[in-house]
């Protein structure tokens, strides 16, 4: 666990849960671009025989705008949140990893993750809307930086608001912008492209709950993506949250991370405990 626990420390505030994944992995490439993979025939559902053009266009716009509102409807909004996770991810050369992790997110505020090992606790990461703060308690050295160090590291326009969502299971980067659509009995998908990503979404039949986000570099260039499927949901209250995660990233390497939520709560008062012992060198 300890060497384990460098390696993650070298990758930064990538002990941040999913942030993990994509900061260790400064671009990803897309094994397929998001728009070949969406035919011309699946873009509206089925023509009736009697309808226009213009109707047609009329309902498809009108079916796009009432699965975008749900979608937005379905996001998790809380004033806290708090969660024990088992975190397993492997990298192609064959290296495998698990550790527990604890979370406490105050809305708009604070995340603070606790990383352990059977010797105890390995990490600390607090994360603010301006701030990121590291604890390796392994090597008793802990680094202080600009919430921007996790775009520098990442090479991704990632801020607070875009972990908050991807810990609670919400859509990120969901742009209105929908350009094709498909429905089917196994669900519904569209693409939606925004500045940055093309986000092909697909979401389960009935509650239209996540399943699959893939996102693709709108810039050729870059070529990042990055694969998340959502499952196991459970329902607490009125409040549907996906237990399971799967995140995908590829380039030279491929690294796949698998999230299983095994405690999880809404609005509790919790506490957000981070202070650096004396002893501890800055990295």
């Amino acid at each position: 666990m300890e060497r384990a626990g460098k390696i993650f420390f070298k990758g930064s505030v990538g002990l941040l849960l999913v942030l993990f994944v994509i900061m260790v992995t400064t671009s990803c490439r897309s094994t397929k671009k998001i728009t070949r993979a969406i035919s011309k025939k699946d873009t509206t559902i089925a023509k009736k025989d009697s309808a226009s053009p213009e109707d047609l266009h009329t309902d498809s716009l009108r079916f796009i705008q009432q699965v975008y509102n749900q979608v937005r409807s379905n996001m998790i909004d809380c004033k806290t949140f708090s969660a024990k996770l088992k975190v397993h991810y492997e990298v192609s050369d064959g290296r495998d990893y698990n550790f527990t992790a604890f979370i406490h997110l105050q809305k708009d505020k604070i995340i603070w993750v606790s990383i352990t090992s059977i010797l105890g606790e390995a990490f600390r990461v607090m994360i603010t809307p301006d701030s990121v703060k590291v604890l390796n308690k392994l090597d008793k050295i802990y680094q202080l930086r600009s919430v921007s160090y996790i775009k520098e590291i990442s090479h991704l326009p990632f801020d607070f608001n875009e972990l908050q969502s991807i810990i609670l299971g919400n859509p990120i980067y969901l742009d209105s912008n929908i350009l094709y659509y498909r429905k089917d009995p196994q669900g519904i998908s569209m693409l939606a492209i925004g500045k940055v990503f093309r986000n092909y979404l697909t979401l389960n039949t009935g509650d239209l709950s996540l399943k699959h986000s893939k996102l693709d570099d709108v810039d050729p260039l870059k070529a990042r993506s990055c694969d998340i499927t959502y499952g196991d949901y459970e329902k607490k209250d009125t409040v549907l949250f996906s237990t399971y995660r799967k995140i995908v990233v590829a380039e030279k390497a491929r690294l796949d991370v698998e999230l299983s939520f095994n405690k999880f709560s809404f609005n509790d008062n919790l506490d957000f405990p981070f202070s650096i012992p004396k002893n501890y060198k800055r990295n």
